[in-house]
């Protein structure tokens, strides 16, 4: 009796939750019907971009190349004549002016070979001065029937040779003295030494070992590889001989040696598309050396009506570079352009107007088409000329 009651009280729990949990959904369904209808969903997102105007102004344009400084002579100094290095007239590394005595070899033999030679010609003079007599009384013993012709001829035949002994006597003379004079080593060209290699006594030989080098840097030439597609900007350059070019050293923004463009090669590289220019540039402080890199940077002309954007609002796809600009109803409109110099942040372009309105962020999140919602901008500051580069830049 008692389990059938415990029994009948589990039923009578078990009904009773079961009827408040009927009456929690009941309320639940009623409370819904209850409340509003749902507002209309939210209007699609428009994404905020910024945006700056297209800057139109004059420009100076340039092209940009990084470059090698070459000498316009550099030879190696080597004794003419054999002998003993008597003397170094310059220390090494100097900077000396054409017809310097930079070396001087023994001279005494060549001094001796020389004494000789004006000895032998004096003693030829002598002999011909007899011979000149001699001939004169021949002469006047022929008339007279006193001197047979045949030794007339000889006295002749004498003098002659004594007059090409006298010739030779003078060439054997310069040679002595080219010899004597070849034994003074001075610079033909005013440039720089370099590092000694003939020691004080050291025996030379003609054409052997060399003393030293002489390079000459004021002026100097500039070496660079221009595109082909940058050929008829240089060749006007090159034309008009204006002093155009410009050398920056690595770690200098000033340019402190300016010069003209003096050589263009006569055909272009197939394998890299470029080809071998050259400027002369004045190189009077002797900064630049031989051997250096520096990057040259040449004045091409001016461009009055340059549009100019920010270099941030650039993309790339496989069709080219474009730009997104605001477009009509403020929908995103790519733009493709063509890129030319750049003047620090901004870049001149082509394939937009000055009109366009260009979104510079966020350009990953939008394409074309999408609504955009443009921030306010700085106005553009016009009329104001500036210097931009292009070209291949170091």
């Amino acid at each position: 009796m008692r389990l059938w009651k415990i029994i009948g009280l589990a039923l009578l729990v078990a009904a009773g939750s079961a009827a408040y949990v009927h009456r929690q959904e009941i309320e639940k369904l009623v409370a819904s019907l209850e409340k509003p209808a749902a507002e209309a969903p939210q209007a699609g997102f428009v994404m905020p971009v910024p945006v700056e105007s297209v800057i139109k102004r004059p420009v100076s344009i340039y092209l940009e190349y990084p470059a090698r400084t070459e000498s316009i002579r550099d030879i190696t100094l080597q004794a003419r004549v054999s002998g003993y290095v008597q003397k170094q007239n310059v220390p090494d590394g100097a900077d000396v002016a054409a017809g310097d005595l930079l070396y001087v070899i023994d001279p005494r033999d060549y001094q001796a070979a020389l004494d000789r030679a004006k000895a032998q010609k004096q003693r030829d003079i002598a002999a011909r001065e007899y011979a000149s007599s001699s001939l004169e009384r021949g002469s006047e013993l022929t008339k007279s029937g006193w001197l047979a012709k045949d030794t007339f001829d000889q006295r002749s035949s004498s003098l002659r040779q004594a007059d090409a002994a006298i010739a030779i006597d003078e060439a054997a003379i310069r040679e002595a003295e080219l010899n004597l004079e070849y034994t003074e080593i001075r610079a033909p060209f005013a440039g720089r030494l370099g590092k000694n290699q003939a020691a004080i006594g050291a025996l030379i030989n003609v054409a052997g070992a060399a003393l030293n080098t002489l390079v000459q840097i004021d002026p100097i030439y500039v070496t660079f590889n221009p595109s082909e597609a940058d050929l008829a900007a240089i060749q006007k350059v090159h034309a008009s001989g204006q002093t155009a070019a410009e050398i920056f050293v690595p770690g200098d923004d000033k340019a402190k040696h300016k010069g003209t463009i003096t050589f263009i090669d006569n055909s272009v590289d197939r394998l890299t598309g470029t080809l071998t220019a050259r400027a002369t540039i004045a190189n009077a402080d002797r900064a630049l050396l031989p051997g250096q890199y520096v990057r040259i940077r040449i004045h091409a002309g001016e461009d009055a009506n340059a549009l100019m954007v920010p270099q941030t609002a650039l993309g790339s796809s496989q069709l080219g570079k474009y730009v997104y600009v605001v477009g009509e109803k403020n929908m995103a409109e790519q733009k493709l352009v063509t890129t030319g110099p750049t003047d620090g942040d901004l870049i001149s372009v082509v394939g937009v107007s000055e009109k366009d309105l260009v979104i510079t962020g966020n350009l990953q999140k939008i394409g074309p088409g999408s609504p955009v919602q443009p921030l306010t901008a700085p106005p553009p500051q016009a009329g104001e000329k500036r210097t931009v580069t292009t070209g291949a830049v170091n």
